[in-house]
């Protein structure tokens, strides 16, 4: 085995990773690329500044496969996965990270090494949405090693199971030995630089007209910004209420001028909870205190109602502006989930809410899109078919 050749062999991978997936390449190209020591790198691995490689493992790839491993240590910095682990156990940290890519790598059309990790059920998760869901015993995790084996960002692999790593074996002269740590600091800046270039890479790739399908998605979503829940309930809550100018009765103390004056009505918000048991109580007594906070600025008169497959046969209750708006104790449900019967109730109403505000999941049955607004507040990623919808998590 040639080093030159190793060398040789990746940096054309690289380079038809940069012509075919231009978002990719534009990625793998900022990090250098550095044989490492055997001893600590089984596979691939990167700090977020370099792609550390394994030599006799690379000269076992093939062309794509090459390719893969490059855009695999490469999104993982792109998506700041070095920066976002926290408290989390590192072995189960990797896993789950790359659960989360592997699946968009594959789609994207790139092939993965003998014994990547790839589960269809995790497309579209997030690391952290994983991570629950891997097994807490080391020893229950598949035999084959994470690709994405290290980022610096804390503990090392065998620290996490319990070992201590062979100080001897980590300088051995095969190889460069394992990065130091990246303190706070560094993962704060190098968190941000990565995001800059994630969108560099997103508007050159575009421009080219080769960013599209999953990861043309998921790049467009991490592009939106990102405000909390909270505010953009309050700003979506805040359109409907019923405040506006007016130049009718004005003021005798204004003189012969006619000033327009500000008046308000009261606004009329319907209030959905998806009794269903998909959102716990907890869930639901934060989302009810939010509103209550928000009403009591808009001057709303609010109706609650409960409902699962069915209406809550305890429901309606009605909150005036001054009421105090909370869970009722009467609330029930537990079944499955159907969005029509509220809209029918509406309809039988004869009376159309200024606001249908709906606390879900998003998994059932949805009606036909009403004519007045309605926003959905969703706990989980199921999408809605019409109306404004607010991620809760």
């Amino acid at each position: 085995m040639d080093l030159h050749d190793i060398e040789t062999k990746l940096a054309a991978a690289r380079t038809r990773l940069i012509l075919d997936k231009p978002f990719l390449g534009a990625l793998a190209l900022r990090l250098p690329m550095i044989a490492a020591d055997p001893a600590w790198c089984q596979t691939t691995s990167t700090d977020a500044r370099n792609f550390y490689y394994n030599p006799t493992y690379i000269d076992a790839l093939s062309m794509e496969q090459a390719q893969f491993v490059l855009a695999n240590q490469a999104l993982h910095c792109a998506l700041s996965h070095f920066s976002r682990r926290q408290h989390r156990n590192r072995f189960r940290w990797d896993v789950a990270c790359d659960h989360a890519i592997n699946p968009l790598l594959v789609k994207d059309g790139l092939r993965p090494p003998p014994g990547t990790l790839v589960l269809e059920c995790f497309e579209g998760m997030t690391a952290e949405e994983i991570y629950p869901c891997i097994a807490e015993n080391n020893s229950d995790e598949p035999e084959e090693q994470p690709r994405h084996e290290g980022d610096g960002s804390g503990d090392t692999q065998e620290e996490a199971q319990g070992q201590k790593p062979d100080d001897a074996e980590s300088g051995d002269a095969k190889g460069v030995p394992r990065p130091q740590s990246l303190s706070a600091g560094e993962q704060e800046a190098l968190s941000a630089q990565w995001q800059q270039r994630l969108a560099g890479a997103a508007q050159q790739a575009q421009q080219a007209g080769k960013l599209g399908g999953i990861l043309g998605r998921m790049v467009g979503e991490l592009m939106q910004p990102k405000l909390p829940w909270r505010l953009l309930l309050a700003r979506y809550m805040t359109q409907y209420a019923r405040d506006d100018y007016s130049y009718m009765r004005p003021s005798r103390r204004e003189g012969s001028m006619i000033l327009p004056s500000l008046r308000s009505a009261q606004a009329d918000i319907l209030v959905v909870l998806d009794t269903s048991g998909s959102i716990s109580g907890q869930e639901m007594d934060e989302f009810m205190s939010e509103i209550n906070a928000i009403k009591g600025q808009l001057r709303a008169r609010i109706v609650l109602h409960g409902c699962d497959t069915a209406l809550d046969k305890n429901g309606p209750w009605l909150f005036e502006p001054w009421d105090e708006f909370r869970l009722p104790k009467a609330i029930q449900g537990g079944g499955g989930t159907d969005f029509r019967p509220i809209f029918e109730w509406v309809a039988r109403q004869g009376r159309e809410p200024d606001l249908l505000l709906y606390f879900t999941d998003a998994l059932g049955d949805f009606p036909l899109e009403p004519v007045f607004p309605v926003l959905w507040l969703v706990k989980g990623r199921a999408p809605v078919p019409w109306g404004q919808r607010i991620q809760l998590n």
